[in-house]
């Protein structure tokens, strides 16, 4: 075991789990495509698509994870999931993480998310699914 995960809760994951966390992953993903493609101006919906990409992101570690160790991240911190998926993949965790620094902003912020940072959800995501999905 690994001490620096042994704190982290996690729920054991077989085939069923991550075929149902990657489908997630996937309708969370096309949902923000579509959501995007209502609006001829990005500008107008930032803060939706951005939430459903970290939403996304999430499902897609959760996959990566469960392959790679059988059990995925499920606690109260995120921060949780990133730690796990850095075990597995650096990389991805990276990618989690530019995630999950957008979700509070996204979600619950009073500004609305720049053109910039909706880009680079959507690139980490895509990343993140195609990482899921291999």
């Amino acid at each position: 075991m690994n001490p620096k995960h042994d704190k982290i809760k996690t729920v054991t994951a077989g085939k069923a789990e991550r075929q149902g966390r990657l489908n997630k992953a996937r309708q969370f993903l096309q949902s923000a495509e579509d959501l995007r493609d209502l609006y001829a101006d990005d500008n107008l919906v930032a803060d939706a698509p951005v939430t459903l990409y970290v939403h996304a992101g999430i499902a897609a570690a959760d996959v990566i994870c469960a392959h790679s160790l059988g059990k995925y991240a499920q606690g109260d911190s995120h921060q949780d999931a990133v730690k796990l998926l850095a075990a597995v993949d650096p990389t991805a965790a990276k990618l989690l993480d530019t995630l999950l620094h957008m979700k509070t902003r996204a979600g619950y912020g009073f500004d609305p998310i720049s053109n910039t940072k909706l880009i680079q959800a959507e690139r980490a995501t895509r990343s993140l699914v195609e990482r899921a999905s291999s």
